[in-house]
């Protein structure tokens, strides 16, 4: 993912709460409402148009025009900004106008159980047997049944080595900072992880929608808003590169971007753990190219366009061969790139927080920028 266009616009109230007042509570279990019928052969010839929606340079290239060349399918590349957008053109034509999108993973379960997303037809993608077995155990859709994760990651703590003193692994250090790094912090503005440091520091679950943790936590982050540079979810890193700001929550691979400029640059996961995030790939109900949407999902889940992939997005993808064939000089570079699947799995997941839990967050949201 690039810059100013992936999880800093990423608000996921928004979009949960524009989807699931038509599909009934906060379900946030990730199951599928009880439905264990199998999934439907996908018929049909590969080829014909296939239309997708993805952020811009999410993908290699040449993994489009190389697809083309080797399936023959034409392919026409429509550019979302964030997950709300996408839910919303999508929520415009009733799930229809695409054959494939690339959403984060609680977004996933809304297009399921807007029924939306089609089942998939796993003998048409045999490159899923390139997935960490733990790529099958995402709480939004275990057993990949409706989507098949392209990137993972977690957020923590993104800092200058030169510019702090020792090894930063407290989300504490927003609420009660050194007298160093006051006003010279900052923390993610978008709704799921700006109260995520309060959460954890509380000992909350980050997909709580419990209303008097949710009110504890909006204080806790009232009051290390005013240790802050500021809520900041797209020049963060610069800041941290120019000297700015010192110590900023941050997601992994936004954090390597800054070490990609400065090497005292260093992330870390807070002691009191943090999240597990995924974007996938669906293939729509809607769709009349099934077929080539899933050779396209087959393609990218190969191990040398996964291997493409992690090194243009600087973020983990869960393809174990494509992971194992990344240069160690990459993963020395950045070292959070090497976090092992066990490891990552080990957080807890972004799940869907229902109607209710999501406007919970929307107002905590509100009242602490209003503070």
């Amino acid at each position: 993912m690039r810059p100013g266009r992936w999880f800093a616009a990423c608000a996921l109230a928004a979009a949960m709460a524009l989807v699931l007042p038509a599909c009934g509570g906060g379900d946030d279990s990730g199951d599928d409402g009880g439905d264990q019928t199998p999934a439907p052969e996908v018929t049909g010839e590969i080829g014909g148009k296939l239309v997708i929606s993805n952020w811009d340079a999410y993908l290699p290239e040449d993994l489009i025009p190389n697809f083309e060349k080797e399936t023959g399918v034409d392919v026409e590349l429509a550019v979302h900004t964030t997950n709300e957008d996408i839910m919303g053109k999508l929520q415009a034509q009733n799930g229809s106008g695409f054959d494939l999108v690339f959403v984060s993973g609680p977004f996933v379960q809304a297009l399921q159980q807007q029924g939306w997303a089609s089942a998939l037809d796993h003998d048409l993608i045999p490159n899923a047997a390139n997935l960490y077995p733990e790529a099958a155990e995402l709480g939004y859709d275990v057993g990949n049944r409706y989507s098949m994760p392209y990137t993972w990651g977690t957020t923590g703590l993104c800092y200058r080595t030169d510019l702090v003193d020792g090894e930063q692994t407290d989300y504490a250090v927003f609420h009660d900072p050194p007298a160093s790094l006051e006003k010279k912090m900052t923390m993610l503005s978008t709704d799921r992880w700006l109260l995520q440091p309060a959460l954890l520091s509380l000992g909350y679950s980050i997909n709580t929608t419990d209303p008097a943790e949710i009110e504890e936590a909006t204080q806790w982050t009232i009051e290390a808003k005013e240790n802050l540079l500021g809520f900041d979810d797209t020049t963060f890193y610069s800041k941290l590169v120019s000297g700015e700001a010192s110590l900023v929550q941050a997601w992994d691979g936004w954090c390597n971007y800054g070490i990609a400029e400065d090497p005292n640059i260093e992330f870390t996961v807070p002691e009191q753990g943090s999240d597990v995030f995924t974007d996938a790939m669906v293939v729509m109900e809607s769709s009349e190219n099934k077929a080539s949407a899933h050779a396209f999902i087959d393609y990218v889940l190969d191990e040398a366009n996964g291997k493409a992939v992690a090194e243009l997005v600087l973020y983990k993808v869960p393809n174990r061969p494509a992971m194992e064939a990344l240069s160690p000089k990459l993963l020395k570079q950045y070292p959070n790139m090497a976090i092992p699947p066990a490891e990552l799995l080990a957080q807890e997941p972004e799940e869907d927080l229902g109607t209710e839990g999501t406007q919970l967050w929307s107002e905590a949201v509100a009242k602490i920028k209003a503070a």
